[in-house]
């Protein structure tokens, strides 16, 4: 595809009634729109961004001959012919169409290193492993740290300034149009190359961040997670469900659970090594403590609580997959996940009265002021908070009929 100037054209997706999402309704101005990104003449293909919340439009566009999905990118292409540009226009609506001037993202490129810059990966890898990163870590830190390598291998890296690696995130910004958790990632990457493989002082590393954005955790209705966790059919899935909500769980510790961390004497769940590498303790409902009875007793599982068909720890993909069925199922939010249950679990108790620091306890937060942004996402309405308004027609003190306002 060639490089250049592009128009992206946005079309409007009906994403605020999941129940009702069945033929595509196109809707000017929404907060998911579709952008179809329209190439310069002689490009192969056009690329589209379609909304997650958007599943009956993509279903009809994936219909369409020549359409492709670009997953580093999270874009759709089709070939970019008029017969096909047309056809795109009638199945968004051309009529809600919106032209805005902007470039199609790019996706990093593929790098190949030299032999050296090889060994400083695999160096750094091994004392990630020795430092007893996660996985998941590692795996982050190291996409990270190859096209850095890459970028710098004509300097050595012990002389990269401060100065050199502002100027390399600022390219991944303005280039590659990276997002602000991708900008903390590569930072917090080559902070650790610096820090932990070359032994760097750590003033080193006072590297400009991005503000951090203070959005709000996605939180369902009691209502829509009674429905989600009592979709699936399959006991061991709804038991998993029951689980994550149950306890304000994270995914990775559900995988991680033995048999012998449910304490049915004692009326909790013991999580060894959650995030941070702390040990700590969750309520154990006397629901869930049924459901994990009859659960028991149907699978025996043997050493982790929930086992994969071949014996071993449970998937996080499996879990997805899970949960993802039982949104669809329900009608539920569909840009909800897995943790969208442990953020309910936490909103849901404070909605209650429960007090913040057992909470952060069973959420396993080191700082209380982690737990204290559900506070934010808490219901509110006319039902749960009185307006003063309210409160001063109430006491006769607000006088509605005044006659020396304007007319």
């Amino acid at each position: 595809m060639h490089e250049g100037p592009q128009i992206l054209l946005i079309f409007g997706c009906n994403d605020i009634n999941y129940r009702s999402m069945k033929t595509p309704t196109p809707l000017p101005n929404r907060s998911n729109p579709i952008k179809l990104f329209k190439a310069k003449p002689g490009a192969a293909r056009v690329k589209i961004e379609i909304p997650y919340a958007c599943k009956s439009e993509r279903e009809a566009f994936k219909k369409l001959d020549t359409t492709f999905y670009h997953p580093t990118q999270k874009l759709w292409s089709i070939a970019n012919t008029q017969e096909n540009i047309k056809k795109v226009n009638a199945l968004f609506g051309v009529d809600s169409l919106v032209q805005v001037d902007t470039d199609a993202p790019k996706r990093l490129p593929e790098v190949q290193l030299t032999v050296a810059s090889e060994a400083a990966i695999n160096k750094a890898h091994q004392k990630m492993v020795l430092k007893g990163f996660s996985q998941n870590t590692i795996q982050t830190y190291l996409s990270a740290l190859r096209p850095f390598f890459k970028y710098f291998e004509n300097k050595p890296l012990t002389s990269v300034t401060k100065e050199d690696i502002e100027g390399y995130v600022f390219t991944l910004i303005t280039k590659y149009k990276i997002g602000e958790s991708t900008q903390n990632s590569t930072i917090n990457a080559i902070k650790c190359y610096y820090e932990h493989t070359l032994g760097l002082p750590r003033e080193y590393y006072n590297i400009t961040r991005p503000k951090k954005s203070k959005d709000l955790p996605n939180v369902l209705s009691s209502r829509d997670v009674m429905a989600i966790i009592n979709s699936p059919i399959n006991l061991k899935h709804k038991t998993i469900l029951h689980t994550i909500y149950g306890a304000g769980l994270r995914v990775g510790e559900v995988l991680r659970l033995r048999v012998k961390d449910v304490r049915s004497a004692e009326g909790y769940i013991f999580i060894k090594d959650s995030k941070g590498k702390k040990d700590r303790h969750t309520v154990l409902s006397t629901h869930l403590l049924d459901m994990l009875r009859s659960y028991y007793k149907a699978y025996k599982p043997a050493y982790w609580l929930f086992e994969g068909q071949s014996g071993g720890q449970y998937t996080s993909t499996s879990i997805q997959c899970i949960f993802r069925k039982a949104a669809k199922d329900t009608g539920s939010n569909p840009w909800s996940t897995p943790h969208t249950l442990r953020h309910s679990f936490a909103t849901h108790l404070m909605e209650r009265g429960v007090n913040i620091r057992q909470i952060q306890a069973a959420l396993g937060h080191s700082s209380s002021k982690t737990t204290e942004i559900y506070t934010h996402v808490l219901a509110i309405n006319n039902k749960t908070l009185k307006s003063p308004l309210d409160s001063l027609y109430e006491m006769g003190k607000f006088e509605a009929s005044r006659t020396d306002l304007p007319t």
